[in-house]
């Protein structure tokens, strides 16, 4: 899976407007300030704070907020 660089340049933090990053194998977009990744689901990143998994528990495998 390769997400669209021009996308990945444009993308922020629907929170606190900061850039993301892409984490675990672009499956992820990480905000480092707000300390939580955004699922990618279908090569499409989901961008919504109510989505957003804590980047600890994303790290121990933790994919979804559920």
């Amino acid at each position: 899976m390769s997400l669209n660089k021009e996308l990945l340049e444009i993308l922020a933090c629907p929170k606190c407007r900061q850039p993301v990053e892409p984490v675990d194998n672009e499956r992820g977009l990480k905000c480092a300030q707000c300390k939580v990744v955004y699922p990618v689901r279908d090569e499409i990143p989901v961008m919504l704070v109510e989505e957003a998994v804590p980047a600890e528990r994303w790290e121990q495998g933790q994919r979804s907020v559920k």
